[in-house]
Order: structure tokens, then C-alpha cells, then sequence
């Protein structure tokens, strides 16, 4: 009897299995998967620069392989991934080859870690670097498809193909509006290098970090990569007052702002009675600062009484900090009508500083997240033992289980004193 349920099961799985098959065919499927797909692409300086031996003992290469490997270990499968170099194959004087020397060293799709691993450990310092050309070629790489588009720029050095301005190049890329992104690395960066490659990440949107360790290296492009598979959501861009009274007034969603070294930035968030607001915000540091800063998000009534505040503090191994806050607005007992909304006044401080002869306008990157929810009735709001709502059926589930104990262990010892007479 087991065994015809067995098989009958077995053949009504089959036959769903059939018609979904039937219903949404394979192919259909899979390509509707690729063409949302978020793409990265790596685009890796491979020019001579990259034989020093300045980065934790080891040459600059050296740790880019060694980051590339942990990188594809760590890529999402939704993730298509490829990899392009620059520099990596002519090692001539002559410019003009040079600064045509880029290619894709491995296709941006899905990854096959062990051939992409195999492909990295393949390369050595060359030649030249054509920055410029390289971004354009990874563009055309990235082409097609509904998904993110991310480049991340490794390199050394300054583009060595002049009149070619990378930074022109980027501005060209982002003028297009298909949405892709220019992040950029620089390992042991120079002050120009530097300005070089602020400015390719700023004409984008995206964010410069400057590496002079490999275990920063990988953590970096281990966070773009993962950041490409984050549903895109399009930030709203406002601009902050220097007091609540000319702050403006946002709702629910994400938006983006910009603010000078020594500001503060206000926002005002109407919260209904009954309500909870919930607000986070992250300052991103798109060139160089200086070691030990910290971020400060405040809720402060309209006369000035704070709330409730978030803070958080970097020592200069990250380039973005972020914190949060939540202020639930209780429901007044005992009001007849409909009370008016309470503005709650946001305030953000960074004490970011720029370092030295690096520029300070504009500000820092801000992203400031708000969120206004339906909180719980004040009833349950905070419940016995900090366990909210689900406290009673805690407290259920746990005499449930001593009396079926008792009531198991009461079964027992009859079954044992009966087999004993027996």
C-alpha cells in the first residue's frame, strides 16, 4: 500500500514537473535571468608599474592576484563578471601600439571561477597605461542587458595616453545614460593619480579608494561586486538647509545630498501619531581625508530638544561610514480627533577633514535613507521579558512542552511497570 502511494506521488510530481516545463520553457527562463543579470567588469592596470614591491611585501601584482582569486571565490552566482586589462601585452616604446593595448582577458558572463582563476594567473607586468581606451572598451563590454552595470578600475599610475582624458572618457560614458558606474582603486596612489581617479569615479557616481594593502583590496572590490546584485533603487537629490526652519520636507525613500567639510546638513520628517520614523545616513569620503572621523545623525524636536541619535566612527580604513536611528511616535491616550503629525527635525554631521592640498567643494557624497512605518499599538509595544507580540505564544509553546513531558514520561514508566508484571 506504502509503496502504490509512493508511486503514485511520485508520478503527480512528474507530470508538474512536465507541465511547468511545458508552462515556462527553459530557455525562455534563462534568458529572461540574463538580460536582468547585474554585470561587473575588472578592469586591471597590467602595466610595468606593477613589478614595485610596496604592498605588504609583496609587488602590486602579486596582490591583485592574490585578491582577484578571493574576489571569485566570493562573486554572487547571479552576478555575470568579467575581467579586462591594460597594459598587459606590449611592452615596446612604440605610443601608439601602447595605448591600444587592452583586451578582455576574460567575458563578462556567467563565471567560471577555475578558468577566470586560470586566466588572472596568467598575466605580468607589461607595458603601458591606457586608462582612457580601456574604460571605453569595458563599456562596449557591458553593452545589452536590463541589469546594473559596474566597471571597477584597479591601477597604479596615471593614464599614459594623452590627449585621450580619462576623466573626459568617464563624463563621456555617463552622458550616454545607460547607467553604469565607474568605481576606482588606486594602489599607493600620488596626489595626480589620485585626482585622476576621483574624477573618473565622481563623473559617474561612483567612488575612489585608495589601497595600500591587499587585504583592503580585496575587501573593497569584494563590496562593489556584492553592490552590483543589489536591487538598483534611483536616490532622489535634495539639498539640505543649515537650520530645521529651511530644511526641506521628505517622505519616505532614499536620497542624496552633498556636504562641506565643517557643515551640517537639516531635513524635516513628519511622523503621524501611532507612527515610528527610521532614518539611517552614510557619508562616503570620494577623495583623500585624513585618519579618525566620525558621522552623526540627530532627531531633535522643531525647538531644538533631541530625540534620539545615531553615531559611528572610521579610523581610515573604510571610505564610507553610516549610521541609524528609530523614533516611534506613541498614540496620545484619551485625544478626541485627529492629532496633527509631529516634524521631526534630522541633522547630520561628519567630522571629515580633507587631507593635505586635496580639494574641498564639493562636499562629501551623503545618503540619507527615510522611513515612515505604521508602529504597533501602544498595548504591545513593549511586551514582558523585551520579547514584543510573540511573548504569549513563547510562553505557550513552553507549559505545552512540560505537560507533554509529564504526560511522556507518566506513559513510560506505566509501559516499563506493565512489561516488568508481564
Amino acid at each position: 500500500m506504502i509503496t502504490r502511494t509512493r508511486l503514485a506521488t511520485g508520478a503527480c510530481a512528474l507530470l508538474a514537473a512536465l507541465a511547468a516545463g511545458m508552462a515556462f520553457p527553459a530557455g525562455a527562463v534563462a534568458d529572461e535571468t540574463s538580460a536582468t543579470a547585474p554585470k561587473v567588469d575588472l578592469v586591471l592596470d597590467v602595466s610595468g608599474s606593477m613589478r614595485a614591491r610596496d604592498i605588504d611585501g609583496q609587488s602590486r601584482m602579486a596582490a591583485a592576484k592574490q585578491a582577484f582569486n578571493e574576489v571569485l571565490d566570493a562573486t554572487p552566482e547571479e552576478v555575470q563578471l568579467g575581467i579586462r586589462t591594460l597594459g598587459a601585452d606590449y611592452p615596446g616604446d612604440d605610443r601608439r601600439t601602447g595605448c591600444k593595448d587592452t583586451a578582455q582577458l576574460y567575458p563578462v558572463g556567467p563565471l567560471d571561477r577555475t578558468e577566470a582563476k586560470a586566466a588572472v594567473a596568467t598575466l605580468a607586468p607589461t607595458g603601458w597605461t591606457p586608462i582612457g581606451p580601456a574604460l571605453l572598451k569595458a563599456a562596449d563590454d557591458l553593452d545589452g542587458g536590463e541589469g546594473s552595470k559596474r566597471i571597477v578600475l584597479i591601477s597604479d599610475g596615471e593614464d599614459t595616453c594623452a590627449p585621450l582624458d580619462p576623466c573626459e572618457v568617464a563624463r563621456e560614458i555617463a552622458a550616454k545614460g545607460i547607467g553604469l558606474t565607474i568605481d576606482t582603486l588606486g594602489l599607493v596612489p600620488n596626489t595626480k593619480m589620485r585626482r585622476q581617479l576621483s574624477c573618473i569615479a565622481e563623473a559617474t557616481g561612483g567612488t575612489f579608494t585608495s589601497v595600500e594593502h591587499t587585504e583592503e583590496l580585496t575587501d573593497k572590490v569584494n563590496q562593489l561586486v556584492d553592490r552590483a546584485a543589489d536591487p538598483v533603487v534611483t536616490p532622489v537629490a535634495t539639498t539640505g538647509a543649515d537650520q530645521c526652519a529651511k530644511a526641506p520636507e521628505l517622505k519616505s525613500g532614499l536620497y542624496t545630498d552633498r556636504e562641506e567639510f565643517g557643515q551640517q546638513r537639516w531635513y524635516r520628517v513628519k511622523v503621524p501619531h501611532g507612527w515610528e520614523l527610521r532614518a539611517s545616513v552614510s557619508v562616503s569620503a570620494d577623495r583623500a581625508v585624513n585618519p579618525s572621523y566620525g558621522v552623526l545623525l540627530r532627531a531633535v524636536t522643531e525647538r531644538g530638544r533631541e530625540i534620539v541619535r545615531g553615531e559611528a566612527a572610521g579610523n581610515g580604513r573604510t571610505d564610507v561610514i553610516s549610521t541609524g536611528l528609530r523614533y516611534p511616535k506613541a498614540e496620545q491616550e484619551g485625544a478626541e480627533g485627529e492629532l496633527a503629525p509631529e516634524t521631526v527635525c534630522l541633522q547630520v554631521t561628519h567630522s571629515f577633514s580633507a587631507g593635505s592640498g586635496v580639494q574641498t567643494s564639493p562636499g562629501l557624497p551623503l545618503e540619507l535613507t527615510v522611513d515612515v512605518v505604521e508602529g504597533p499599538s501602544q498595548s504591545s509595544d513593549v511586551a514582558a521579558f523585551g520579547l514584543g507580540r510573540g511573548w504569549w505564544l513563547l510562553g505557550a509553546l513552553v507549559l505545552v512542552g512540560f505537560l507533554a513531558g509529564l504526560v511522556w514520561g507518566w506513559v513510560s514508566r506505566w509501559r516499563i511497570a506493565v512489561w516488568r508484571t508481564n
